[in-house]
């Protein structure tokens, strides 16, 4: 799976440039697909203390962007990318119509990079996966 994200890597980055559009649209871009209304914001799961959505996709990105540096010198730049994007798209919200900055949601990222983190520390320190 690594080799296959290493080698195009621009699906990584074709990703981020959704997952920014996604971001800073005004209102649930989503929403207005599926419902017809950019007010509703489309619910994977319920939410408990973190916004699980944004759990989820930033789980995604992170898994994707491990894959697709695994070999790489740049996972500390990864890192501090994703943090970096994980903080900045959430403080965009002040700024945005129709959108708002909301802690759970803040922390829904935060956490879906730092698990993320976690577990690529852990398969890289006790190496079960590797060849």
């Amino acid at each position: 799976m690594s080799k296959f994200f290493s080698t195009y890597k621009v699906i990584f980055y074709i990703i981020n440039i959704l997952l920014i559009i996604l971001y800073l649209y005004p209102g649930s871009l989503l929403g207005w697909i599926i419902y017809d209304n950019k007010s509703i914001q489309p619910q994977i799961t319920p939410d408990f203390v973190i916004s699980s959505n944004h759990f989820y996709v930033f789980v995604l990105v992170s898994i994707i962007g491990f894959f697709t540096f695994a070999n790489s010198e740049k996972n500390i730049l990864l890192l501090l990318y994703l943090i970096f994007l994980s903080i900045t798209l959430e403080i965009f919200h002040l700024f945005i119509p129709e959108r708002t900055f909301q802690w759970s949601d803040l922390f829904g990222n935060l956490f879906g990079v730092i698990v993320v983190i976690l577990l690529n520390n852990f398969i890289n320190k006790y190496g079960r996966f590797k060849k």
